[in-house]
């Protein structure tokens, strides 16, 4: 899971499977999955489209997901999404992934605006072009 589309697999296989890749299909813990893929972009000097989470701030899903719910929230995309999904009595991985395609169709697939380090970029620093 090297690139966007590796990363896109990877989610598309949670999708089919979610017990097989996600402890307890507990979305939290699919957010820590992708936290430590975007830790170790980081740390490898990686610049790639992340939109699930950057370093001084939740990312461009949570922010979306925030407007979508017509509320924000500290606790991040995960907790929000479960306790939705709680409260419509639904099971909260089969709700991220509607809130995903939805994102996606809105055209909020690109670039996060993150230097490799995982920190916006400054003001000499242009973005790197999305994949």
């Amino acid at each position: 899971m090297c690139s966007r589309e590796g990363r896109v697999d990877f989610l598309e296989e949670v999708r089919l499977r979610p017990g097989m890749w996600v402890n307890r299909r507990s979305l939290q813990h699919l957010d820590s999955m992708l936290t430590g893929y975007r830790v170790a972009l980081g740390i490898h000097g990686i610049a790639e489209p992340f939109n699930f989470w950057t370093p001084g701030s939740q990312g461009r899903s949570s922010e979306w997901l925030g407007q979508r719910l017509g509320r924000h929230s500290c606790l991040g995309w995960a907790v929000e999404i479960e306790r939705e999904a709680e409260l419509a009595g639904r099971p909260a991985m089969e709700m991220f992934f509607e809130f995903l395609d939805e994102f996606r169709a809105a055209g909020h697939q690109g670039h996060d605006g993150a230097e490799p380090d995982g920190h916006p970029p400054t003001e000499t620093q242009e973005p790197h072009a999305s994949v």
